[in-house]
């Protein structure tokens, strides 16, 4: 993923005291027990295979891809964390239940 600044269609100011308006709103991820997180399980355009889906994750991407970093180690398998949504590969939606509970996670409920 690019990390580029945006400069809003400006290369150059000769204005001394111009500065680049920041596009991106701070984004503040919450605390766990803030956290509405749904757990489900899904197959739909995979081939039949079944994928957890962790969704409602609100917070900064970093802080996404290191809730999905951790479930992937907890599950021993490979998945994705992108757009509020981490997915894990394979059903292991009981495993990540008692774990995100245990790590003081409120869930909204299991699908």
């Amino acid at each position: 993923m690019s990390k580029k600044k945006s400069s809003g269609g400006i290369v150059y100011s000769t204005d001394p005291t111009y500065t680049y308006a920041s596009d991106e709103a701070a984004v503040v991820t919450l605390t766990p027990d803030q956290q509405p997180l749904r757990v489900r399980t899904d197959t739909k355009q995979r081939a039949g295979k079944v994928v957890t889906l962790v969704e409602g994750f609100a917070g900064t991407e970093d802080d996404l891809e290191q809730l999905g970093k951790q479930l992937k180690s907890i599950c021993g398998t490979g998945g994705a964390a992108k757009d509020g949504v981490v997915l894990i590969q394979g059903n292991h939606a009981d495993k990540i239940l008692q774990w995100l509970l245990k790590q003081g996670y409120k869930l909204a409920r299991k699908y």
